[in-house]
């Protein structure tokens, strides 16, 4: 199961009844988009207790278009590589 932006916010919500739901939504929105940006520039994140965010670069190369079996050239491009820590992994694995 995966959870989505609105679920998330209605579990900050039932944990933090205290604060108004557009507080919530707006700190969420902060926190993903400074991820984003951070993650554009090519720096790593570092989430203690849950895991390290970095990105990867994909070197360009020639793939085949599986339906057609066309050369097709495919450009260099980053990816996001994600690591969890060791309490989450422990954590996960129930020991």
């Amino acid at each position: 199961m995966a959870i989505v932006k609105s679920k998330l916010l209605k579990q900050l919500q039932k944990n933090y009844p205290n604060f108004l739901k557009k507080d919530l939504e707006k700190f969420t929105d902060i926190i993903l988009s400074e991820i984003k940006k951070t993650l554009k520039r090519g720096e790593r994140i570092e989430l203690r207790g849950f895991g390290v965010f970095s990105t990867n670069i994909q070197k360009s190369r020639i793939s085949r278009n599986p339906k057609t079996g066309e050369k097709v050239n495919t450009p260099e491009k980053k990816t996001i590589h994600f690591k969890m820590s060791k309490d989450m992994f422990k954590e996960i694995n129930n020991e």
